[in-house]
């Protein structure tokens, strides 16, 4: 009987493909060189490691080895490559070379790269961040900060793992934080980085701008685009006008708050290219910086804005009628104490009045029974309602759906009130990458590892992998708009712009059949020879249809 050998490939082979076309396996290696006793490349660790990662299991990285049990390893990562091969001790060691080559400039290099070969436009780019919880054993150090216990007490701390702001809603975790650079076409990171735990936004975005300033090998960016974090004085008094930017102005900000409200129905307009939005254009000066002020009113934004006004509005008569009932229960020495209480305590509404308060005296007399004598002295007590302000609510109600766009461009021809709309709502691919990255489909959600140079390191492999995925589904959508053609969607319905996601999904239980060592060609359905035709030769390749 002949030999007969199954292992899986399943989506793997669209993704390694995409790691082939890039090159991140020959760059690695060109940059951190190779030893001859060794069986498995660094370059080819990285390529493991990014199919772990989109694996759509939750295997984290102790169990590393074991995910590429029964599957096509040699076929996938490389000649000779078993599964054995990639250990928990190979990991560690490619990890610590890439913390100590600069997890930063691999990754730009490896960027650059991708930008050269596919073509990829860094002309507009989108800044933001996020924080990542991290799980393990703590040490404090001689500075006071608490970081992951060090394999070894000679080795420097990369980033303080501690306590912050958590974007994951688990502020009982340390953690660090993490920035990305992405593209304007599907959110493709061109830079990344990665700092201490409790480092904001607002102190971060200009670092990262002059790191991938300094550190990009290709053109520089025309524009900018940030979130809020980013507009502040100190931020727009360094930079000045030696970028273009475009960013949200915080609402903190009194000009920004006085604005919203003294900008009435009829001076905004609407514009054909943004159903939906109208838009009032208003030259500004902030931090010495000329600018264009966009106020945006979404329809959508309002409807969904004035749901949650009325639950302030209810949450808030409840949370003051306790306060007030209390108040009301309480006795004063003098009038003056009482009237003093109640403006104390009007201050505090945000939404309501009080309708007529009334402040009553009730005597004291010195003993039981009906009066006969004088009282001997009286104590003061408040009587009131609330109600609904309704001055204020109207305030807040035409605030309502409305926003405030900065730009310290200029030229209203280049940047129309549209334009700047369109490039802030690109904001949302860098948004997708961290959800991406946070997905427990294609890694574990919580980190775990012993030194904080290997976080750093798996920090910027993950962002590889988010490179890869996005890349992918640019790709795809372009060969299917290029042909004209769609492929169906979960519904079975035709799309010109489907998810990778999804593409990958198509391929489970796809295998690489052995038959006495040698390989045969595997069984696709006409759907999955569908989908090839528009992914890359490199993918194709890995199912021979190449």
């Amino acid at each position: 009987m002949p030999e007969i050998d199954v292992q899986d490939i399943d989506h793997l082979g669209i993704i390694a493909g995409i790691v082939d076309d890039i090159g991140i396996v020959e760059i690695i290696d060109r940059e951190l060189g190779s030893h001859p006793q060794e069986k498995v490349s660094a370059g080819q660790v990285v390529k493991a490691m990014i199919l772990n990662c989109m694996g759509f299991l939750t295997a984290p990285l102790y169990l590393f080895s074991d995910f590429f049990l029964g599957k096509a390893t040699e076929h996938l990562i490389g000649a000779r490559v078993k599964a054995e091969y990639l250990n928990e001790s190979r990991l560690g060691r490619v990890m610590d070379q890439l913390y100590e080559y600069g997890i930063t400039l691999i990754f730009v290099k490896i960027a650059t790269e991708m930008c050269k070969r596919f073509g990829v436009s860094v002309k507009n780019t989108h800044l933001d961040g996020t924080s990542m919880s991290v799980h393990g054993k703590y040490q404090t150090t001689e500075s006071g900060e608490e970081n992951l216990v060090e394999e070894e007490a000679t080795e420097p701390v990369a980033i303080a793992i501690t306590q912050g702001y958590s974007r994951d809603h688990r502020p009982d975790l340390k953690q660090f934080t993490w920035h990305l650079l992405t593209s304007e076409e599907e959110g493709i990171p061109i830079f990344m980085n990665v700092a201490d735990g409790n480092k904001t936004d607002q102190s971060a975005f200009p670092e990262v701008i002059k790191a991938f300033q300094a550190e990009w090998e290709g053109e520089q960016p025309d524009l900018y685009v940030m979130d809020a974090a980013f507009y502040s004085e100190t931020n727009l008094r360094e930079f000045g006008n030696s970028i273009d930017w475009i960013s949200r102005v915080p609402t903190t900000i009194k000009a920004a708050q006085e604005l919203i409200q003294i900008i009435l129905p009829e001076q905004l307009s609407q514009q054909k290219d943004h159903k939906g939005y109208r838009f009032c254009v208003v030259c500004s000066t902030y931090a010495g910086v000329k600018q264009q002020w966009i106020v945006v009113e979404s329809q959508q934004r309002m409807e969904s804005d004035l749901k949650t006004l009325s639950k302030q509005i209810e949450k808030a008569l409840k949370e003051k009628e306790k306060v007030l009932k209390s108040l009301m229960n309480k006795s004063f020495a003098c009038e003056a104490d009482a009237l003093n209480a109640i403006m104390d305590f009007e201050k505090t509404l945000n939404y309501h009045r009080l309708d007529e308060p009334k402040i009553l005296a009730q005597p004291h007399y010195s003993q039981r029974g009906r009066p006969n004598t004088e009282a001997t002295h009286h104590s003061f007590h408040v009587l009131a309602t609330l109600v609904e302000n309704p001055l204020i609510v109207a305030i807040h109600r035409q605030q309502v759906g409305r926003f405030i766009l900065a730009t310290n461009s200029l030229d209203s021809q280049k940047w129309t009130e549209c334009e700047i709309l369109r490039e802030y709502k690109g904001q949302q691919s860098t948004e997708r990458g961290f959800r991406f990255l946070k997905d427990p489909l294609f890694f574990a959600s919580s980190v775990f590892l012993k030194n904080t140079k290997r976080i750093m390191a798996l920090a910027m492999i993950m962002t590889l992998a988010l490179m890869v995925y996005s890349l992918g589904q640019r790709q795809l959508r372009l060969a299917l708009e290029k042909a004209n053609a769609t492929l169906p969607d979960q519904k079975g319905k035709p799309s010109p712009r489907p998810t990778l996601r999804w593409i990958l999904q198509c391929f489970l239980s796809v295998h690489l059949v052995f038959l006495d060592h040698v390989k045969y060609q595997i069984k696709l359905t006409d759907r999955q020879n569908l989908i090839l035709q528009f992914l890359g030769a490199s993918s194709r390749k890995y199912y021979f249809l190449s």
